[in-house]
């Protein structure tokens, strides 16, 4: 494992058992399932235009390079499985220590790895939308046609489909960025893990919850704009660093379990026989 203090390890830890924790995580979450991040210099971006290849108005202008674009990040995905990075944050919300997972993933990991409760900020990856009718179907949608050479369309209404994500040009989706702002504000800590925490307006709910009163932890291999501002601040691989915190998370429960049986057992000269009236 990278060199992470056991110190900052069990901050964190004592952070999240003290509940009403959410986790917001980002690219870097993913790279251990071989879904390459977006700003490296092997990432998504590299050697790419995003508004020319990821944008609405490449959608809408150039849909042939819009779609070959897609059609790597789809293949990518089909051969993606969780990583120890999501079964960790699954594990805690399982334990009760997380309320759930802010994603600005597409993948659809953290609900592969057992997470129930995940906001999807930027849509999926899971599912094709039909710009015309508003009709959702599976990806293998665009996937099976640009398999034989022909542009993704709609049986219903004829117009092309899109992946059901953001792109560049496009509002979040305003249920999840409700969702996903009211819980950043109720929550006491917020578990930020993989995210550069500078694309907007993502990057600004660490801030809901500190303006809240609550506290921030950090999980990156660089660093962010939060990081002088969080409680905790870990450098490393999420993959790592997430499954240290939940073991130390859960030791730490089970030894207050065991240590709230203890008290509430009570010997027998201290237990008052006396009748009650």
């Amino acid at each position: 494992m990278t060199a992470v203090s056991p110190t900052d390890i069990l901050a964190a830890a004592k952070l999240l058992g003290g509940g009403r924790a959410v986790a917001m995580t980002g690219a870097g979450v993913s790279t251990a399932s071989g879904l390459p991040d977006f700003r490296s210099s092997g990432g998504f971006w590299a050697g790419v235009d995003p508004m020319k290849v990821a944008s609405r108005t490449a959608f809408e202008r150039t849909p042939e390079a819009f779609y070959a674009f897609y059609r790597r990040r789809i293949d990518t995905l089909d051969r993606a499985a969780p990583n120890p990075a999501h079964v960790a944050l699954a594990a805690l919300e399982r334990a009760g220590l997380l309320d759930g997972v802010i994603t600005q993933n597409v993948d659809g990991l953290h609900q592969a790895a057992g997470s129930a409760h995940v906001i999807e900020l930027h849509g999926n990856l899971r599912e094709a939308l039909c710009v015309g009718c508003g009709t959702v179907r599976p990806i293998a949608a665009i996937r099976d046609a640009l398999a034989s050479g022909t542009l993704p369309r709609c049986d219903s209404c004829g117009a092309l489909l899109k992946p059901h994500i953001v792109l560049f040009e496009e509002m979040l989706p305003q249920g999840a960025w409700a969702a996903a702002t009211s819980l950043a504000r109720a929550s006491r800590v917020m578990l930020v893990a993989g995210s550069s925490l500078q694309v907007t307006p993502a990057s600004w709910l660490p801030q809901d919850t500190l303006d809240a009163g609550g506290q921030v932890i950090v999980v990156n291999q660089e660093p962010t704009p939060y990081d002088r501002r969080a409680a905790v601040t870990l450098r490393g691989p999420a993959e790592q660093i997430l499954p240290a915190i939940a073991a130390a998370a859960a030791a730490a429960a089970t030894a207050a379990a065991a240590t709230r049986v203890e008290e509430g057992t009570g010997s027998p000269q201290n237990i008052d026989h006396r009748p009650t009236t």
